[in-house]
């Protein structure tokens, strides 16, 4: 063989590594692309979530200062379900992309331990909520318990 015959083949193969190199960085490239994207759509749903949920607090917190710092069960129950429940979203959400969105384990259970105290804050503002309710329709019947009783009237 002589040394020209060489030298097609070595062109060939010089071709064929720069094929090679150039599908590898664009197979990197779409796979940033797609990592950027996954970022960026994991943003954008956790911000809609996020801001629903940061309403509903900020709707509790309007309701606690309205009571000078005493939260009105009546008022804060329904929020509190609803901020529950879109806590329950979140959480499944954060479950359910944990991988996709590279979210740690430790912020997973960390929300959790939050979530769990919103429903234990939600379930017992709607049970005091009940009661109070209760208390009204029976003040409102006269059979509450502050409401002096009536003497009979007319002669003894």
């Amino acid at each position: 063989m002589t040394r020209k015959q060489h030298v097609p083949d070595a062109r060939a193969a010089t071709a064929r590594i720069s094929a090679l190199f150039g599908a590898l960085a664009l197979a990197a490239g779409a796979l940033a692309a797609g990592s950027a994207q996954a970022q960026q759509s994991c943003q954008e749903d956790f911000k809609k979530i996020t801001d629903r949920r940061m309403a509903l607090i900020a709707e509790l917190n309007k309701i606690g200062k309205a009571a000078k710092g005493k939260m009105d069960p009546i008022a804060a129950c329904p929020v509190a379900r609803k901020l529950s429940s879109v806590e329950n979203e979140m959480l499944g959400y954060m479950e359910k992309n944990k991988d996709w969105c590279n979210i740690p384990d430790q912020v997973v259970e960390s929300f959790k331990e939050a979530r769990g105290k919103t429903a234990t804050f939600a379930s017992q503002a709607c049970a005091f909520a009940a009661k109070a309710k209760q208390m009204q329709e029976q003040q409102s019947q006269g059979g509450g318990l502050g409401q002096p009783q009536r003497l009979p009237a007319g002669p003894l």
